[in-house]
Formats: C-alpha cells, sequence, structure tokens
C-alpha cells in the first residue's frame, strides 16, 4: 500500500473511535436529559441510544474521511414537554458539553493509567501492539471531547452555547436570539473558513488538554 494511504487510513483508525464516542455520546446525553425532564421525543425516534449508527449524519461522516472531523444528527428536542421550556432547553443545551468534558476527564485519567503499564511493556511486541494504539485513541479522545465540548459553548445559536444564552436572557432577548438562529450557522461557517475560530479556540482546547494531561 502507498505508504501516504497507510498513514492516512492509520490515522482515521485511531481518530474514528474516540470522535463516534464523542459525537454519540453528546447526542445520547441531549436526548437523556429531555427524557428525564418529560420529552419522551428522542425516545421514541430511536435516539435514546448508544448506538452511534442511530445518530450518524451523512454530511458529517463525509466530513470525518475529507478534514478527520465530523459531527452527527441533532436530536430532536420537543419544549412543550417540559414544566420550564425555556429552563428545561437550558439543562439540555448544557448535557451536550458537560457529556464531552466529562470523556475528556475520564480518557485523560485512563491515560494516566495506561501509560506507565505501556512503557513496562515495551519490549513485548505483541502487547505493544495493543496498548500502544488504545493509548493514542485515548489521547485523541481527551483532544476530541475538548473541542466539542469548548465548540459547543461558543453562545451562538444553533450551537448548545447559543442555547444556553438565551436560557439566561429575558423572554424577549431569548425570543430574538433563536430567530437568527439560521444566521448563526453562516457566521460560524465564515469564522472556520476564515480561520478566526480557529484562533479564538485553538488556544483554549491546548491549555486544557495540557491541563489534563
Amino acid at each position: 500500500m502507498n505508504p501516504p494511504i497507510q498513514a492516512w487510513l492509520s490515522q482515521l483508525i485511531l481518530l474514528a473511535p474516540p470522535l463516534l464516542l464523542a459525537l454519540t455520546f453528546h447526542e445520547f446525553a441531549h436526548g437523556y436529559i429531555a427524557w428525564r425532564l418529560g420529552d419522551p421525543t428522542a425516545a421514541r425516534l430511536g435516539r435514546l441510544s448508544m448506538n452511534p449508527l442511530r445518530h450518524l449524519d451523512p454530511l458529517g461522516t463525509l466530513a470525518f474521511f475529507l478534514i478527520k472531523f465530523g459531527w452527527a444528527k441533532p436530536v430532536p428536542v420537543d419544549a412543550s414537554h417540559f414544566r420550564d421550556p425555556k429552563r428545561g432547553m437550558l439543562w439540555v443545551a448544557l448535557a451536550g458539553p458537560l457529556s464531552n468534558f466529562l470523556l475528556a476527564v475520564a480518557s485523560a485519567m485512563a491515560v494516566k493509567l495506561l501509560a506507565p503499564l505501556a512503557v513496562q511493556i515495551a519490549g513485548n511486541s505483541m502487547a505493544n501492539a495493543v496498548t500502544l494504539p488504545l493509548l493514542i485513541m485515548l489521547v485523541n479522545s481527551v483532544w476530541i471531547n475538548l473541542l466539542l465540548c469548548i465548540f459547543n459553548l461558543i453562545p451562538v445559536p444553533p450551537l448548545d452555547g447559543g442555547r444556553i444564552l438565551a436560557g439566561f436572557l429575558p423572554d424577549r432577548l431569548s425570543y430574538s436570539l433563536q430567530r437568527y438562529e439560521q444566521f448563526g450557522i453562516v457566521l460560524i461557517l465564515v469564522l472556520s473558513l476564515t480561520g478566526v475560530l480557529g484562533g479564538v479556540i485553538g488556544p483554549v482546547v491546548r491549555a486544557a488538554n495540557n491541563l489534563l494531561l
């Protein structure tokens, strides 16, 4: 196999499991909190699941193969089932970034436990074939989950951060913010393509990554 292609495939193999877990847990967390607050929509549609196939987005999957990053289908939430729709949507929105932060912390703890073992068995090629890829996937998991957490906390709808902000604003301002959700998508896209977004959240992700690892 062509060496560059082999290296590309190896990177994908080591990125795919942590990314799928991060995206799946993120969407599951949204659906689970909505379900606990009284909304059965995600459960009824089979989205209250840790099966990645339930959450895969075709475009997000294609993006993963092209740029090594992707996204999942948003879990549908019907706020009319909540006793307090505004407060309920706030908790549902918080659940996604929080789930990724918890996965990042858990992955970092696993890295710290596994790294000394990997050093001890460095001479055993068979053991290395298992522990080294696992260690790399865990390190990738820390970075991916921190990136998803911090990116989704940007206070622009339709990101979770926009919905969190809407939950704290007075009703009139909250409604106005949500009305411009479609423009938020364009803004995020422009900031991403121009490199502004990466320049802002990149240092934050790196700082958080260094703290955990």
